[in-house]
């Protein structure tokens, strides 16, 4: 088959992405895009599953009307969120967003009962609030006993198209219960939780065929004759793919969206004391590889800005404004827990600038300029972290996904860490969810060969650092901004 589609959702929007190999090079089409995002209703927060699941299907209708009528198909979206399936393979619930805050505080109380360090030393995975080991563990007991299968988001997806349950590695990795020894899932915290292995599918490696999309749904939508493929279904773990190659220098990755995630692909991953404590994580990466990264608020903070403000501006003149803005005059810990889900971003940062003692960002472009010049100081205090974490000095950074498109959140970045930054390509993700297609096909031949292929498809933007002759006072100020908001974490 020539025709290759990326079902692509993050959480705010999602696309079927149509990728074909044209002369030599790989070319993109947008079939379909979406709009996603939780509701919160009782004071929780929600996903629309089946919603996604109806916009895959319009995006394959229209794929049909536009003349695809074979391809293969993947699906990637983003972690830790699941849905409980009963044994006639109905959905129990509706399905919890990571945002929620019923796991405030469920960190705490799991740690009564296994130390954080002996779940580090299993999982190799970071302490998050929203992993689903927490969303689990407070989960209803009774739902959790009717469960018959429990699926993350995107393995949910593959089932309805096709009827098959599976718990692909890369995205099974963030639900912090998976044995980096074992590679399966962990019996004592499987236990912790009251659960069974029999409730969770079988770990899937991603180019696994999946088979067609069911006779039912075909004929109900008049469907292109389609064969799903297993790719990495967690969307960081795509767009690591979707990165082209550094030949011969030592780089790191930023997967820019909602979150920036920060790190290396490593062949072994690396959970000792110095990751725990720097919280580090190791996803399962494809091909055998782990995905050893730092999460970051991410570019959430100003999508949150721009949606309070009446989605006045679009995020290109927001950067615009930003760029006329002083720089550096007020900045954020950007991975406070405040920031997760406030009820008011723009008041919540205001607020800390304040009580830092820092002048208050007013105007559309003096928030925005807050945001990017601190996603770039914790780029930088993260990257320090990474290298001595991995023992590797780090000569280039590539930053992929919609960040990439973002000139002066990279121009400062590069500023900042005072290395080359690669920017792009934006579509790493999708292009990622393609290479797995693109394997399994037979097109080509393993995940190196797609790497180059997608190098020389896809324009790379290169940021030299520049002078900043003030970085010298701004990181002592740094430093003094965020050892004080640790110790107001710490004593609260």
């Amino acid at each position: 088959m020539n025709n290759h589609i990326a079902v692509d959702i993050g959480a705010s929007s999602g696309r079927l992405v149509l990728g074909t190999i044209v002369d030599g090079s790989l070319t993109l089409e947008e079939i379909h895009r979406f709009s996603n995002g939780f509701t919160e209703r009782d004071d929780s927060c929600f996903w629309d599953v089946d919603y996604l699941l109806e916009q895959i299907l319009i995006g394959l209708q229209k794929a049909k009307a536009g003349g695809v009528t074979k391809c293969t198909l993947g699906i990637d979206t983003w972690a830790v969120d699941y849905v409980l399936l009963d044994a006639e393979g109905n959905r129990i619930q509706e399905v919890y967003a990571y945002r929620d805050r019923r796991t405030d505080g469920v960190m705490e109380e799991v740690a009564k009962l296994i130390s954080p360090e002996a779940v580090y030393a299993k999982t190799g995975i970071q302490q998050l609030t929203f992993n689903t080991l927490y969303q689990l563990y407070v989960h209803d007991r009774e739902e959790l006993a009717k469960a018959d299968q429990i699926l993350l988001v995107p393995d949910y997806l593959y089932y309805r198209l096709c009827g098959r349950k599976i718990n692909e590695v890369t995205n099974a990795s963030t639900t912090q219960l998976l044995n980096l020894a074992s590679r399966d899932f962990d019996p004592e915290l499987l236990a912790l939780l009251q659960l069974e292995r029999e409730q969770f599918a079988g770990l899937t490696e991603p180019g696994e065929d999946l088979g067609s999309i069911s006779d039912s749904l075909m004929q109900q939508y008049d469907l292109p004759e389609c064969r799903l493929i297993c790719v990495a279904t967690h969307d960081t773990a795509s767009a690591v793919l979707g990165i082209p190659a550094q030949s011969g220098r030592s780089s790191a990755y930023i997967s820019s969206g909602t979150w920036s995630l920060l790190g290396a692909q490593l062949d072994q991953p690396i959970n000792n004391r110095s990751a725990r404590e720097a919280n580090y994580t190791n996803e399962w990466g494809a091909y055998g590889t782990y995905r050893f990264l730092k999460n970051i608020m991410g570019l959430w903070l100003i999508q949150e800005v721009r949606r309070l403000d009446g989605n006045r501006y679009s995020f290109a003149e927001l950067a615009e404004q930003a760029a006329a803005a002083e720089g550096f005059r007020s900045l954020i810990g950007c991975n406070d827990p405040r920031f997760l889900n406030p009820d008011d971003m723009i008041e919540e940062i205001r607020l800390f600038c304040a009580e830092s003692g820092q002048p208050v960002p007013q105007s559309p472009g003096e928030l925005a300029r807050c945001i990017f010049d601190s996603l770039a100081l914790s780029y930088r205090s993260y990257l320090k972290e990474l290298e001595a974490l991995t023992g590797t000095a780090i000569e280039v950074l590539q930053i992929v996904g919609g960040g990439a498109n973002n000139e002066l959140l990279c121009q400062l970045t590069a500023d900042v860490i005072g290395k080359e930054v690669l920017a792009g390509p934006a579509e790493a993700t999708a292009l990622g969810n393609i290479a797995v297609q693109l394997i399994q096909s037979g097109k080509v031949s393993d995940i190196h060969e797609a790497r180059a292929l997608i190098g020389q498809s896809f324009e790379i933007k290169s940021y030299l650092p520049r002078p900043m002759p003030q970085l010298g006072g701004l990181l002592v100020r740094w430093e003094e901004l965020n050892a004080a908001e640790t110790a107001a974490g710490e004593s609260a």
